[in-house]
């Protein structure tokens, strides 16, 4: 290719942290961009010859302070050219965090681009988030639920924990 496209994918993290008032409740973390409304998983677009699992963990590591394992996929979406550049949009499991890591992602500052960290429980999630996202978080928070998700490999090699 002369010219690769404007977009190759979208990677962003699915994570998880249990009801601090102890109801046992899930909530996913969300980041309120500043250039779109609604909000979304933490995450962005893969840099060329950056490895997918890499680009999400730099992305929820800059939005939110948290550096997480990413080796499983719970999800892929694909976002024809028609609404965006075209491309695939991945979404890794990042676990129930530790009340410790939920600390760090409550006491971090994010950057410009990011407005506010939100913790929000399922039944909520259509309240705060556009169509396309929302759906998106069912589909990975159902995967995440039946276990199912895919093991992330590199030219055919699972990629190691780290």
């Amino acid at each position: 290719m002369s010219k690769p496209p404007a977009r190759r994918s979208g990677q962003q993290v699915f994570a998880l942290r249990e009801d601090p008032d102890g109801s046992g409740e899930l909530s996913v973390l969300l980041v309120d961009p500043v250039y779109r409304d609604g909000l979304t998983l933490p995450g962005g677009s893969a840099e060329q010859d950056e490895l997918p699992h890499l680009a999400a963990r730099r992305h929820l590591e800059t939005e939110t302070g948290l550096v997480l394992p990413l080796r499983t996929i719970l999800s892929v979406d694909y976002v024809p050219a028609a609404e965006f550049p075209e491309g695939l949009d991945f979404v890794y499991a990042g676990g129930v965090l530790t009340p410790q890591q939920a600390d760090t992602a409550r006491h971090y500052q994010p950057p410009q681009e990011i407005r506010a960290l939100h913790w929000v429980p399922r039944h909520k999630l259509r309240d705060v988030m556009a169509d396309d996202q929302f759906r998106r978080v069912e589909d990975a928070w159902d995967a995440w639920e039946h276990g199912d998700g895919l093991p992330l490999l590199v030219r055919g090699v699972p990629v190691p924990v780290g």
